[in-house]
């Protein structure tokens, strides 16, 4: 039983996915600090509040006011962004790159997406037209 736990762990995919984590942990922390401390504080100078964060917008409730806080929704989305855009420009575009040069390496080549049925028509309308005149 023991060896088979260290055959898992000790297999490529596990020990990636955990360095995985780690670093997705670290970036992440870095791309909200730079979300929380620079992009919204700029767009929290067109909010009224001045805080991204403290915008909420208020609705007259049965017994009390209701407060949404429209802001923090919004500071989510745009951290999600930043960060979505961060790991495609640093991980997913050089790693399809990547694959690209391996595969032109290798001599690999992708073979062009099967024609669809009106594209078959239309190349046998213009080779009947071409016979034709």
């Amino acid at each position: 039983m023991l060896q088979g736990f260290k055959n898992f762990i000790m297999r490529g995919n596990v020990v990636e996915l955990a360095v995985a984590v780690v670093i997705g942990g670290a970036f992440g922390a870095i791309v909200t600090a730079l979300v929380d401390h620079l992009i919204n504080p700029l767009i929290g100078a067109f909010v009224p509040s001045g805080n991204l964060e403290s915008w909420v917008i208020t609705f007259p409730g049965l017994f009390d006011e209701v407060n949404f806080g429209i802001g923090g929704i919004i500071s989510a989305v745009i951290n999600f962004l930043a960060i979505a855009l961060v790991v495609y420009l640093v991980l997913v575009m050089p790693m399809n790159k990547l694959a690209e040069r391996r595969a032109a390496r290798a001599g690999v080549v992708e073979e062009a997406p099967a024609p669809t049925q009106e594209e078959l028509l239309i190349q046998i309308r213009d080779l009947l037209a071409k016979q034709q005149a």
